[in-house]
């Protein structure tokens, strides 16, 4: 029955479609009535069972697609509250308890400042000789009571320092921040620290170096003395060196004795070299040689004399005897009349070399922790080119306990052995650190090609030697003052050589 209801439908429909085409005809046919056609278009027609299942399958696809969005945000959300809302939540949870930690401490505290509190623990402390059963928050208190009293005692203020300052204190070593040092519940009680009743002390032990010091002194007398005199030619312009005598000179060949000679020279300038014939066997030579040095008067206050005591050896290397170095012509005499002089000669394995001198000036301001030096000029400076000049600049380097912090230059001045520079080079140190670092001044010739080498170097610190100690010392003694001297140049110790790189 069903059956034939759907094919009657279906002709149904056809004779409708038929019958709406044949309306919209222009013109419609012959026996159609117009009227008809009207009534008919203005029915509403049925929808076709096409396009009902074209609508029903778009519906499910909307369902199906807004099902599927539904599930992915879910997802999004459950892997969002994974990932980020619950770590948060713990970090959130574990802050309280933190927070806690110092709150129960300062309480502990306030129970240990109670004297009943003090006298259970005391009471505690002593049973726990004999009987370990003692609680444990009981021990710790205690603990903590013995380290807070330590610390108040070892408590220092340290002044403010300049953020300046943060840098040099970064490349301080570990042991000089003694202050920022946590002690940790390692200290000892105040009661069991080691006195100095028992201990060894080694320098108690140390015999006095007085035989050291009389075997120096016999080995610098030992040398023997020399005797020359000066005078100055005012028409030739010419210095004459009279090399007259030695006395009492160490023997050096296995017989006993010594073939002497002396080289003179009149520095800076080694390449005008003299010497004396040379004396067989003999302990006191008597020379009596004259040497001309053609020399400017005005120059005569910068020159120094150099005399090199040796011993010839025809077979192996001459040894040296000792030298006589004469910083000041004008000692004796005006020059002007020949002026015989006595000088110790000082005990040398090797000729001293005049590198030349350098002035510098230090100038400390303590309220701003600023350390100025003022590298002035250098003079006389040994020459490096094959020309007979150099192309000199300075090095200033800041040092700790032997390590470099810092370093800076001077400008490079072309082809001089008297440089003039009159620059500055600053350093920011604070106070505190003062009595810890050292500078070191290094002279230095520039190349083009190759390595830098170093003319001469000194230093200037409160462990320096001599000049650069007492250098330091009176800049300290008179702040914000600049204090100028010059320093002789010395060869590099093994402890400060490094390689220089090019600029």
């Amino acid at each position: 029955m069903s059956g034939a209801w759907g094919v009657e439908r279906a002709r149904c429909q056809a004779a409708l479609a038929v019958l709406a085409s044949l309306c919209r005809a222009r013109p419609p046919p012959v026996g159609l009535d117009v009227q008809t056609c009207r009534s008919f278009e203005l029915q509403t027609p049925e929808r076709s069972p096409s396009a009902a299942d074209a609508g029903t399958s778009v519906g499910l696809l909307a369902v199906v697609v807004i099902v599927c969005g539904v599930a992915l945000v879910a997802v999004f959300l459950f892997l969002f509250w994974k990932l980020c809302w619950t770590p948060r939540r713990n970090k959130e949870t574990s802050s309280p308890s933190s927070a806690k930690v110092p709150g129960s401490r300062g309480a502990m505290a306030d129970k240990l400042k109670d004297p009943s509190t003090l006298g259970f623990l005391e009471a505690a402390v002593k049973i726990s000789h004999t009987s370990p059963d003692i609680p444990a928050e009981v021990q710790m208190s205690v603990r903590e009571h013995i380290v807070r009293h330590t610390r108040l005692q070892r408590q220092t203020t340290e002044p403010a320092s300049s953020t300046r300052h943060t840098s040099f204190k970064r490349h301080l070593p570990r042991q000089m921040h003694v202050s920022s040092v946590d002690y940790g519940h390692e200290l000892p009680p105040a009661a069991e620290q080691p006195t100095s009743i028992g201990r060894i002390k080694p320098e108690l032990y140390k015999q006095k170096s007085v035989d050291g010091d009389d075997a120096k002194s016999e080995a610098a007398k030992s040398c023997g003395k020399i005797n020359f005199s000066l005078r100055y030619d005012y028409e030739t312009e010419t210095l004459i060196v009279r090399i007259l005598k030695a006395f009492d000179l160490p023997a050096k060949d296995f017989c006993g004795s010594s073939d002497p000679y002396v080289k003179i020279y009149l520095l800076p300038d080694r390449k005008c070299k003299q010497q004396t014939r040379v004396h067989r066997k003999t302990l006191n030579p008597t020379f009596d040689e004259h040497f001309h040095f053609p020399v400017p008067y005005e120059e005569l206050a910068d020159r120094k004399l150099h005399l090199s005591v040796f011993d010839f050896d025809r077979f192996s290397r001459h040894d040296m005897i000792g030298e006589v170095i004469l910083d000041n012509l004008f000692e004796a005499s005006d020059l002007s009349r020949e002026t015989s002089i006595w000088k110790d000669i000082q005990y040398a394995t090797s000729e001293s070399v005049d590198l030349g001198e350098i002035m510098f000036s230090l100038c400390y301001l303590p309220t701003a922790g600023r350390l100025t030096l003022t590298v002035i000029k250098c003079r006389n400076l040994k020459a490096m080119d094959i020309t007979g000049y150099s192309d000199p600049y300075v090095k200033v380097s800041l040092l700790c306990d032997g390590r470099r912090l810092k370093k800076k230059k001077t400008t490079i001045k072309k082809n001089t052995l008297n440089p003039v520079y009159n620059e500055a080079i600053i350093f920011d140190i604070p106070p505190e650190n003062m009595d810890q670092v050292s500078l070191l001044i290094s002279v230095m010739d520039y190349d083009r090609v190759g390595h830098n080498e170093i003319i001469g170097v000194c230093r200037v610190g409160i462990n320096a030697e001599g000049l650069g100690r007492d250098h330091w010392n009176e800049m300290l003694a008179y702040p914000r003052k600049p204090i100028a001297h010059w320093h002789s140049l010395v060869e590099v110790k093994k402890s400060f050589k490094e390689q220089v790189p090019r600029l």
